[in-house]
C-alpha cells in the first residue's frame, strides 16, 4: 500500500452532525442526546456517568450531537467484538483529528487495517513489548524520584504540574527523541486538539503540530539517534523505506497520543487516593499484588474512546448498522458493565481478572499500554514511598475538561510536612 501515490486521499466517510443528519434506518426510539464527553451532568462526573449510562441507555444507542452522531456501544462483549473484527469495524477514516485534504495523511498505524497495519507496528513494538518497556524501569523510576525531590518537603503540590503530566510526558519525550525544554509547549498543543470544543482551535493546534513535526523529522534524517522518530525516518520494512507522508503519519500519531492519556489517568487515580487514604495503606501493605492492583485501577479509571467507522452492514443486538455508519467503543462505559464486573464502581484489588479495555484489544491496542501499566505501577511505588499520607486540598473545586481523555484538569494535594 503506497499511501502517498494509490491512495493519496481515502474515500470520503461521512461525519453526519446534528439531528437533521440521522440516518433513515436508525429507529427513533434509539436516538438519543447524551452528552457524553461535552455536557454538564458528564463534566459534574465523568465515570459515575458513564457507569450509569449501563441504567439510562440501550446497550446500543444512537448518539446525536454537534460533533459527529455515531452508534454508541457501551456492553463489554459487543467492544470486544467490535475491537476484535476489523472486517466489520474499520479504522480507516475513524480517527477525528481534522487534515488539510490537500495534503492528506493517514494517523499510522491506527488507521491502517490488515494486512498492512502489521509492518507498521513490527517497526516499534520491539520497543513497546512488556521485556521492551522493563528496560525503561530505571528511567522511569529515577525520573519519578527526581519529580519527589522537587516538591515532597514543602507540604503541598498540584499533581498535575508536578507529578501527573511531567513524569509520562518526559519518558514519552525520552522515548521520542524529542527536547524536555519544549515539554510544556507540546501539551498545550495536545490539550487543544483532544479538549477543545472549538474547531478553528483544534485546527490551529493541528497546524502547529504538524509543522513541528515535519521539522523533527528532517533533523532526524539528517542526524539519526536512538529515538522512535529516527527509528522510524530510517525504517525499511521488507527492505523498502517508508515514504514521507508514512513516517510523518506515524511519528505525528505517536506524538498525538502520547501526551495526554497517562496523565490524565494519574490524575483520576491520585484524586481517588486522596479522598481515599485507606486504599493507600491497603496499597502500601500489599506490594506482591501491585500488578492486579494496577489492573483494578486502570479499569476502574479508564480515560479514552475508540472509534470506528462500519465497513459492511451488519446487526448487533437487533440493530441494524451501515456501511458508512459511525460507531464509538465507550470504553469506559464498557469497564463498568455489571455483567463482567459486579459492583463494577467499586475498587477491588482481589476481583477476579478480566480483560479490561482501557487500552482497547485487537489488532488496534495501544502501543504504549504496556509503558503505561509500568509507569502507574511505579509512580505508585515512588509517590507512597515518600508520601504515604496526603489529601485534598480543602476548598479544591475538581474541574473536568470535555474531550475524548477523561480527567481532572488540576488536583491540589497537601500533606504533613516531615519533622525536622
Amino acid at each position: 500500500m503506497a499511501i502517498d501515490a494509490a491512495h493519496p486521499v481515502p474515500p470520503a466517510i461521512a461525519r453526519p452532525r446534528g439531528k437533521d443528519q440521522v440516518p433513515a434506518h436508525v429507529p427513533e426510539e434509539l436516538i438519543r442526546s447524551s452528552g457524553l464527553t461535552t455536557g454538564p451532568q458528564f463534566l459534574a462526573s465523568p465515570h459515575d456517568f458513564m457507569a450509569g449510562m449501563h441504567r439510562d441507555y440501550p446497550p446500543i444507542f444512537y448518539d446525536v450531537n454537534e460533533f459527529c452522531n455515531a452508534w454508541q456501544l457501551i456492553k463489554h462483549a459487543d467492544a470486544l467484538f467490535a475491537l476484535r473484527h476489523w472486517e466489520f469495524f474499520s479504522n480507516e477514516g475513524a480517527t477525528p483529528f481534522p487534515r488539510d485534504p490537500h495534503d492528506y495523511f493517514y494517523f499510522i498505524p491506527i488507521e491502517i487495517d490488515p494486512p498492512h497495519h502489521r509492518k507498521y507496528r513490527n517497526i516499534v513494538d520491539p520497543l513497546f513489548s512488556p521485556q521492551g518497556v522493563l528496560k525503561l524501569e530505571g528511567l522511569i523510576r529515577g525520573r519519578a524520584a527526581a519529580l519527589l525531590d522537587g516538591f515532597a518537603s514543602r507540604g503541598e503540590c498540584e499533581f498535575t504540574t508536578a507529578f501527573g503530566r511531567p513524569l509520562p510526558v518526559s519518558i514519552f519525550l525520552d522515548i521520542m527523541g524529542l527536547p524536555q525544554d519544549m515539554r510544556d509547549t507540546f501539551v498545550q498543543w495536545a490539550v487543544a486538539l483532544l479538549h477543545s470544543t472549538d474547531r478553528a482551535a483544534m485546527a490551529q493546534a493541528m497546524k502547529s503540530i504538524v509543522a513541528y513535526i515535519k521539522q523533527a523529522i528532517a533533523e532526524k534524517k539528517a542526524h539519526p539517534d536512538a529515538g522512535v522518530i529516527s527509528r522510524i525516518a530510517h525504517a525499511a520494512p521488507d527492505g523498502t523505506p517508508l515514504s514521507d507522508k508514512e513516517v510523518f503519519g506515524f511519528v505525528i500519531f505517536l506524538f498525538i497520543g502520547g501526551l495526554d492519556t497517562v496523565f490524565a489517568t494519574l490524575n483520576n487515580i491520585w484524586l481517588w487516593l486522596a479522598r481515599n487514604p485507606d486504599r493507600c495503606r491497603e496499597i502500601i501493605a500489599r506490594p506482591d499484588d501491585l500488578d492486579d492492583i494496577v489492573e483494578e485501577l486502570l479499569r476502574r479509571w479508564s480515560v479514552t474512546f475508540s472509534g470506528r467507522v462500519v465497513a459492511q452492514d451488519l446487526q448487533m443486538r437487533g440493530v441494524k448498522m451501515k456501511k458508512g455508519d459511525r460507531i464509538t467503543c465507550v470504553l469506559p462505559a464498557c469497564n463498568f458493565d455489571p455483567e463482567v464486573f459486579p459492583d463494577p464502581l467499586e475498587v477491588n484489588f482481589d476481583r477476579p481478572r478480566k480483560t479490561i479495555l482501557a487500552f482497547t484489544v485487537g489488532v488496534h491496542s495501544c502501543m504504549g499500554g504496556h509503558l503505561a501499566r509500568l509507569e502507574l505501577k511505579i509512580a505508585l511505588q515512588e509517590w507512597l514511598k515518600r508520601l504515604p499520607e496526603f489529601c485534598l486540598k480543602p476548598g479544591a473545586q475538581i474541574v473536568y475538561r470535555p474531550g475524548g481523555v477523561v480527567g481532572p484538569e488540576s488536583v491540589p494535594l497537601v500533606w504533613a510536612q516531615p519533622r525536622r
